[in-house]
């Protein structure tokens, strides 16, 4: 059992909306005194808040509600909006100073103006790295918001959705959008104890999301559970917001992937992971265990940067010649290795993604869903990053177990499975490419049985 108990889901904050035990108001100026409290961590969760014009939105859906004009189920919850998504009259920084001074967007992007049409309200752009290109959630720009689990010690959020995990943890905002390139939606829910959704990449528009990797970006929710990343994902992929039924946790038939996602995991990892198959097995889940063989091979497909670093640096080529300078030194230095890529090797990964994803299909054929953890180690405290070549290594092993699940195209969630006051621990989910809603009701089933326990 997790803390993420203990947030309000967007189920009971529509249900009190339209009962009138609160109003939009209410719950955007509690969400705004968090952000706002100098004691807490919401000045660096947050680049830039929208407390006017939240407060303008907040009383116009209350003036609907008094006048019985139904503006909409989750009319008036406050999210929170990663600092890669155009809003209209607003500037996209992406985590760096080098766009501060670009011109506003002249629209909302698709995702965001979905959600807007649906009643949510904006509170802010949140924190991340710099233009999204780590799993650690270090931004030098902005600092760095510190996950809500023993802050004495000052730990990472997991990037790059740092500051919208950290907004939903500390009850800043109802729920974060953030984007996952190679885990960057489950990282930081994992370490930060809350759920994250990565949809197949082709299922949220990303018009008007600045780009990392065109192969690899897809946009997700971090929330508090399951239901409210469906709730948000059937939004932004162009739905009314409908939640899932959980699967019939008897009838679930789940893949647990034992190599190379469970190499080097930390105590605290391993007891929660295990913890959790063995409550899945007593709920009457048929677990059975998997190799991929192919996956052993990743760590050299990968050596010079990926897909990501590839078309990375072809997005920041000539801005990173330019002005590398203002770049980040540990970001704009994994780009930069995209040079190393001539357009044989591109290709050449391409066509390995495509036979990566061929057999993954295969081997899930009689499977609802796979199972690994979601990173091998709880939240490193900050001072483990003062090395680079600390850095790097740490990075690659937070990003190790997610990005697996962007380069086979698929759809897959972090669900935290830790006790209550222990270190968060997230257990990931799962499925091909496409099979989101499907992997959605596997995973409500599997909340159900593991963290409910």
């Amino acid at each position: 059992m997790s803390g993420s108990e203990n947030l309000p889901t967007l189920k009971s904050l529509s249900e009190a909306l339209g009962s009138g035990r609160t109003s939009a108001r209410q719950l955007v100026e509690e969400s705004l005194a968090r952000a706002e409290d100098a004691a807490g961590e919401g000045s660096r969760a947050f680049i830039t808040l929208n407390a006017q014009s939240a407060r303008a939105q907040a009383d116009a859906i209350d003036l609907l509600r008094t006048a019985n004009a139904h503006p909409g189920r989750w009319a008036g919850i406050p999210v929170s909006l990663k600092d890669l998504f155009d809003v209209r009259g607003q500037v996209t920084t992406a985590g760096s100073k080098l766009l501060a001074e670009a011109a506003v967007a002249q629209d909302d992007a698709s995702a965001v103006r979905r959600l807007r049409q649906a009643g949510f309200i904006f509170l802010g752009r949140t924190n991340m790295t710099e233009f999204a290109y780590s799993g650690v959630g270090m931004n030098p720009h902005y600092g760095t918001p510190l996950n809500p689990y023993d802050r004495a010690t000052g730990r990472i959020p997991g990037g790059s959705s740092s500051g919208a995990a950290v907004s939903v943890a500390d009850r800043m905002a109802a729920a974060g959008i953030g984007t996952d390139t190679g885990g960057s939606c489950r990282i930081p829910a994992a370490l930060c104890g809350i759920t994250g959704y990565k949809p197949t990449a082709r299922r949220v528009p990303r018009d008007g999301v600045y780009p990392l990797s065109h192969s690899l970006d897809s946009v997700g929710p971090l929330a508090p559970g399951v239901n409210c990343c469906a709730v948000l994902d059937d939004i932004m992929a162009g739905g009314t917001g409908t939640s899932v039924v959980p699967a019939a946790v008897d009838r679930l038939r789940i893949a647990v992937l034992t190599n190379f996602v469970t190499e080097d995991l930390e105590p605290a990892v391993s007891q929660a992971y295990e913890r959790s198959l063995a409550d899945l097995q007593r709920a009457g889940v048929t677990l059975t265990e998997v190799r991929f063989d192919a996956l052993q091979n990743l760590p050299d497909v990968n050596a010079k940067g990926g897909l990501a670093a590839a078309e990375a640096y072809a997005h920041h080529r000539v801005q990173l010649e330019q002005h590398s300078g203002r770049y980040d030194p540990r970001v704009g230095g994994r780009i930069h290795k995209g040079s190393e890529q001539g357009a044989a090797e591109y290709l050449e990964l391409l066509a390995h993604r495509r036979r990566l994803v061929t057999e993954f299909e295969r081997l899930m054929q009689d499977y609802d869903a796979m199972l690994a953890p979601t990173v091998p180690v709880v939240a490193p405290a900050l001072s483990a990053f003062e090395e680079d070549s600390e850095y790097v290594r740490l990075n690659l092993l937070l990003l190790r177990n997610p990005s697996i699940f962007n380069l086979l195209d698929a759809c897959a969630i972090s669900l935290p499975v830790h006790q209550p006051g222990d270190a968060p621990v997230g257990m990931m989910l799962a499925a091909v490419g496409g099979r989101d809603r499907h992997l959605l009701r596997a995973a409500a089933a599997v909340e159900r049985a593991v963290i409910s326990r």
